[in-house]
């Protein structure tokens, strides 16, 4: 049986509990059901179909990759959009993201290669709506969001290795990052 995994950071409290709130408030709102399937995350390995067995394989590169790292800060401005269909938190510190990101994907190429490398361009960002977000109702959330502000920030300390059990996303593996940071 193929399944499909994601790798994602989850922003600690009290990030996590304002992000989950706007993406309750987006659904009550429109609808929307997609976004709230999945606790607030940022990307780092998309959706992919891979056989049971990767479950325990990837949490193990993890691990690994993850010993090779310090945990980091990434911050949050305001809010854009992916065209009219997903609206999200920007991210606007994404250095210290995108060269964690950068050295994940070089370290799954070399040693879990099943992790196929991504097309696009990574964009940080948390999402708030996304696919079946009613065209209506875009022209509001725009106005809405443009008008609010919200800036955090918050330190990343895990990465965590999700499965979708058919209904929605289940955390199978949190890995921690080390905390001291690595010296010359």
């Amino acid at each position: 049986m193929h399944t499909l995994y994601l790798v994602a950071v989850l922003p600690p409290e009290p990030v996590f509990s304002q992000v989950w709130a706007m993406k309750q408030e987006v659904h009550h709102l429109t609808g929307s059901r997609n976004a709230v399937r999945l606790p607030p995350h940022i990307t780092l390995i998309p959706p992919i179909r891979q056989p049971d067995e990767f479950e325990a394989k990837c949490a193990a590169t993890l691990i690994d990759f993850a010993a090779t790292q310090t945990a980091f800060t990434v911050g949050l401005h305001d809010f854009a959009w992916f065209g009219n269909r997903t609206l999200f938190v920007h991210v606007s510190e994404a250095g210290p993201i995108k060269a964690f990101h950068v050295a994940l994907t070089d370290w799954c190429a070399t040693h879990l290669p099943d992790v196929p490398r991504e097309k696009r361009p990574f964009t940080p960002h948390m999402t708030l709506a996304t696919r079946d977000l009613p065209a209506a109702q875009v022209p509001e959330l725009r106005q809405l969001f443009s008008a609010r502000p919200y800036a955090a920030t918050f330190p990343v300390q895990t990465l965590t290795l999700f499965r979708h059990d058919g209904q929605q996303w289940q955390p199978r593996a949190t890995i921690a990052l080390p905390n001291q940071s690595k010296t010359s």
